[in-house]
C-alpha cells in the first residue's frame, strides 16, 4: 500500500512540474532568471511557513550536518540551477522542446542511482525506463528527419538538457535524505523539506535578483505574468515538492525516474492546448510511450539498494503526508 502511495505522489509531482515550462513561459523575457525564480519561491514560503513552523523550528534543532548539507544540495541543483537553466533555455527554444528535453531526466537518474545509490532493479523496471526515453526520443523527433536547428537554438536546448541534468542530481540528493544515517534520527517531514529547501534557495537567489533590478519590471507586469508567479510558487514549488518528497520516501530513484517522463508529456499537452503551438503524431506516440514506462515501473516491487536494506527497513511510520 506504501509503494502505491508512493506511485501515487510522484505521479503528482512530475505532473505539477511539468506546468513549470508554461508557467516560466508566461514571464520569460519579461522579467530576469532570477527575479523568477526568487518571487516565485517567496510565494511559496508565504503559503508554507504558518502550516510548518513548529515543526520546522523543532528540526531546525535537531537536523544534523549531513542533513543540512544535503538540503542545501537540494535547493542548489533542484531549485535554484533547474529554473536558472530552463529559463535560460526557454529564452532560446520553444516550450514543446524544452518540456520534452526534460525528460532526459530519466536516463540520467537511472544512471546515477545504479552509479553512486547502488540501486538494482529488475528487468521489468529497466524495460519501463527504456519505454519512458524511447517515447522522450519519439516526442523530440530524434527517429524522424528533422530541418537544421540555429546554434541559438541549439544552446536552448542544452540548456534544457543541464536543467535535466539538474533534476536528476536533486532526485538522487533526495532519495539518499530519505535513508536516515542512523536509526534514531527522525524523518524530516515533507511539508518541513520543502520549507527548508525553498527558503536555501530563496537566500542563494536573492542578491542576483536584486542585481536584476526587478522592481520596474514587476510593476509593469499584467495580471497574467502574476497569476504565473502565484503559480510557479505555491503549485509548482509548495504542492509538488511536497507530493515528491513524500513519494520518494517510499520510492526507489528508478521508479522515480520513469515517473519523471510526467513532467515533457504534461508540458507537451499544455503547451498545445494553452499556448496553441504544434504536435504532430510522432509527439503524441511519445506521450503513449512514456504512459507505458510509468505502468511497467509500477507493476513490480521495487527491489531495495543493495547496502541500505537496513537503513531502509529502519525508517520510522510516517503521519500526515
Amino acid at each position: 500500500m506504501e509503494r502505491i502511495k508512493g506511485y501515487a505522489y510522484l505521479l503528482c509531482a512530475f505532473g505539477l512540474a511539468g506546468t513549470s515550462v508554461i508557467a516560466a513561459s508566461f514571464v520569460s523575457g519579461r522579467l530576469g532568471t532570477f527575479t523568477i525564480t526568487c518571487m516565485g519561491l517567496l510565494f511559496s514560503l508565504v503559503c508554507l511557513l504558518p502550516f510548518c513552523m513548529a515543526k520546522l523550528l523543532r528540526t531546525i534543532r535537531l537536523l544534523p550536518p549531513r542533513q543540512w548539507l544535503l538540503l542545501f544540495c537540494q535547493a542548489l541543483f533542484g531549485v535554484l540551477l533547474f529554473r536558472m537553466f530552463l529559463l535560460y533555455g526557454l529564452s532560446r527554444t520553444s516550450s514543446v522542446e524544452a518540456g520534452i528535453l526534460t525528460g532526459a531526466t530519466p536516463a540520467i537518474t537511472v544512471f546515477l542511482a545504479v552509479l553512486v545509490l547502488r540501486e538494482k532493479m529488475k528487468a521489468i523496471h529497466f524495460l519501463g525506463v527504456i519505454g519512458t526515453v524511447c517515447g522522450i526520443l519519439l516526442i523530440q523527433g530524434v527517429f524522424m528527419p528533422v530541418s537544421h536547428f540555429s546554434n541559438d537554438h541549439i544552446s536552448g536546448n542544452i540548456l534544457v538538457l543541464c536543467a535535466a541534468g539538474c533534476e536528476s542530481m536533486f532526485n538522487i540528493l533526495s532519495r539518499a535524505s530519505a535513508v536516515p544515517s542512523s536509526i534514531k534520527q527522525e524523518a524530516v517531514h515533507p511539508v518541513v523539506q520543502t520549507t527548508l529547501v525553498s527558503a536555501m534557495a530563496w537566500l542563494i537567489s536573492l542578491i542576483p535578483c536584486l542585481a536584476e533590478q526587478p522592481f520596474a519590471a514587476l510593476s509593469s507586469m499584467g495580471w497574467q505574468g502574476w497569476l504565473a508567479l502565484v503559480w510557479y510558487g505555491p503549485v509548482v514549488t509548495a504542492l509538488a515538492f511536497i507530493c515528491w518528497y513524500a513519494g520518494i520516501r517510499r520510492c526507489s530513484a528508478g521508479a522515480a525516474a520513469a515517473f519523471s517522463g510526467m513532467m515533457p508529456f504534461t508540458s507537451l499537452t499544455l503547451s498545445v492546448w494553452l499556448l496553441k503551438e504544434h504536435a504532430g503524431w510522432p509527439q503524441w506516440a511519445g506521450g503513449l510511450l512514456v504512459i507505458a514506462g510509468m505502468v511497467l515501473i509500477g507493476s513490480e516491487r521495487d527491489l531495495k539498494p543493495t547496502g541500505q536494506s537496513k537503513n531502509r527497513a529502519a525508517l520510522p511510520k510516517r503521519s500526515g503526508t
